[in-house]
């Protein structure tokens, strides 16, 4: 089999880290090297953007600069999440490992962009990334994911009602745009039948 890269997209909350979490098991039930990863990552600038979100490294306090600031990072991140030397996507897909990521340059469109010179300044410092082979949007109303958001005791600076608001808009205009393999899931129904109707599409893709 060839290895894939796929990505989960959707609200925090919506449940992008379970089903990841469901389809890298099925991967190696089934006996494939699959390797799960996620957006911001773990290299060192993908730690940056996880100790700003918790308030621990200080940027711009303007929301827009703020964004901006996450936009120029997070593409970094990305460049170095896929062409790493150690551990990137495409050095581990060279070794016959499925990728399977939760969030992909996707987020950026989502949460970095308020008006439309946003939304130019995240094409533009995306344009080169390569499409995933499929991404999963996890379509999960904004009150259900402040509901599921609730039981977490910290909330970053991204996970609150009003911001949510806007990126779940977000999300809808960057997947009708998106031109590439997708599949547009409701999160709020039993995540076993999410998980089938995923392994059905991987299934076509592997024909």
């Amino acid at each position: 089999m060839k290895p894939q890269f796929i990505v989960f997209e959707g609200l925090d909350g919506s449940g992008t880290s379970t089903q990841a979490s469901m389809l890298e098991k099925a991967y190696l039930t089934s006996g494939y090297k699959v390797m799960l990863t996620s957006e911001p990552s773990s290299g060192p600038v993908g730690n940056m953007i996880r100790q700003a979100f918790k308030g621990r490294v200080k940027f711009q306090e303007n929301a827009q600069h703020f964004d901006h600031q996450m936009a120029y990072l997070f593409s970094a991140d990305r460049f170095d999440h896929l062409y790493n030397d150690t551990d990137g996507v495409t050095q581990m897909m060279s070794r016959g490992f499925s990728v399977i990521s939760t969030r992909y340059y996707f987020s950026s469109f989502a949460y970095h962009c308020t008006q439309d010179s946003d939304w130019e300044l995240v094409q533009r410092l995306n344009k080169d990334f390569p499409d995933p082979d499929l991404v999963v949007y996890l379509r999960n109303p904004v009150d259900e994911s402040v509901r599921r958001l609730g039981n977490r005791p910290i909330l970053d600076s991204y996970e609150k009602a009003d911001k949510l608001k806007i990126v779940s808009e977000n999300y809808e205009r960057v997947m009708s745009e998106y031109k590439g393999k997708k599949l547009i899931l409701d999160a709020t129904l039993d995540p076993n039948y999410i998980h089938k109707i995923v392994m059905q599409q991987l299934k076509l893709l592997y024909e």
